[in-house]
């Protein structure tokens, strides 16, 4: 009976209401994901290329379980001569949810630019669009209605009486942000940034007498990022919404250590590019003076010279290396030879005992 009165809930929502005003997806990883949050802050990150990823399962001890997964992709790309940028991208997100398997799959490219505001550190202006086809569908079959009930007995193969003339379609959503940028200090940083999702209130609902529109939302984001010692900074975020007549606050706060490894590092078969990879990789961790890992079975000789006689890493490479880090030596048996051989052993033993 619970599952009969959620069904009939579900599809008096998709069909029989003749106003209703929808809202958006929200993960607890917010920060995650920032193109959902403004596009503006599309690019605002260190670096050239960004992928995040979220995915979320609720509810799934007392119904069918909410899944969502969200994807996003930034590329950065420099504008002439000048210290302006763009930013393009990509922002992705799956969400299913009850019995009807309602889902709702948005694919949205987003283009920010990103206006320089000094010469002298990054203070930018940017603003961001982003938008695409939002697919919306469930599947009937997976309901169960009161006139399937015969005796008390319920079986999916009993007919009703309930049709479904459109149990999918797609619809066009937009948004535009604008955000500033700019550094504290040496090494803080901070944005503050204004969005504005679904300006053109999208209908939402499966059937066109309905006015189910999908509400504009503002949003206010400010966020924080500063150093608390060499190789920690603390990172706080924070997000106001406004939606219909909801509003939401949430805010978040990260603590981040500063640490890159390189693990096992060889030369054997380096190259020209990944040789200038190399160097530039270390030389920013000289530079910034940030802690670097490297893990590598060869000596710094074997590290400079291959077998044959060839260059491996450089004498720049090496001299940024060595007055970066402090060589641990750390000898012994190898670790994989002895894990093989005691599985041989306990084998060997187990084919004695059954002969």
């Amino acid at each position: 009976m619970k599952n009969q009165l959620r069904n009939q809930l579900i599809i008096a929502l998709l069909f029989l209401t003749p106003v209703l005003k929808a809202q958006d997806i929200n993960f607890s990883q917010f920060y995650e994901l920032p193109l959902l949050r403004n596009p503006g802050l599309a690019g605002i990150f260190n670096g050239d290329i960004r992928v995040t990823s979220a995915f979320r399962s609720q509810w799934q001890s007392v119904t069918t379980p909410y899944r969502t997964i969200g994807l996003g992709m930034e590329y950065k790309k420099p504008i002439g001569r000048s210290n302006d940028f763009i930013t393009i991208g990509m922002q992705f997100s799956n969400d299913i949810a009850g019995d009807s398997r309602l889902r709702r799959t948005q694919v949205f490219p987003v283009l920010n630019y990103h206006k320089s505001l000094s010469g002298e550190k990054d203070t930018y202006l940017s603003a961001g669009i982003m938008g695409g086809p939002v697919m919306q569908r469930f599947d009937p079959t997976k309901l169960s209605f009161d006139d399937q009930f015969v005796n008390g007995s319920y079986s999916s193969t009993n007919p009703t009486k309930e049709i479904f003339t459109n149990t999918g379609f797609t619809y066009w959503d937009a948004a535009v942000g604008l955000n500033f940028s700019s550094t504290a200090g040496e090494n803080t940083r901070y944005y503050v940034g204004l969005g504005l999702f679904h300006f053109t209130k999208p209908k939402v609902a499966f059937q066109e007498l309905y006015d189910v529109v999908l509400n504009p939302k503002w949003v206010v984001n400010a966020g924080l990022s500063a150093p608390v010692s060499d190789a920690n900074k603390v990172i706080v975020y924070a997000d106001y919404f406004m939606q219909g007549g909801a509003r939401q606050i949430q805010g978040g706060l990260l603590l981040s250590h500063d640490l890159l490894v390189l693990d096992e590092l060889r030369v054997d078969e380096i190259n020209s590019w990944s040789r200038g990879k190399v160097f530039d990789l270390i030389s920013r961790r000289y530079d910034a003076d940030r802690p670097l890992l490297v893990t590598t079975n060869l000596s710094l000789n074997e590290l400079a010279y291959l077998p044959d006689g060839s260059i491996g890493l450089d004498e720049a490479t090496l001299s940024r290396l060595i007055g970066l880090t402090q060589v641990v030596d750390l000898s012994g048996p190898d670790y994989r030879l002895i894990e093989k051989r005691r599985r041989l052993s306990a084998r060997q033993a187990t084919v004695l005992q059954r002969s």
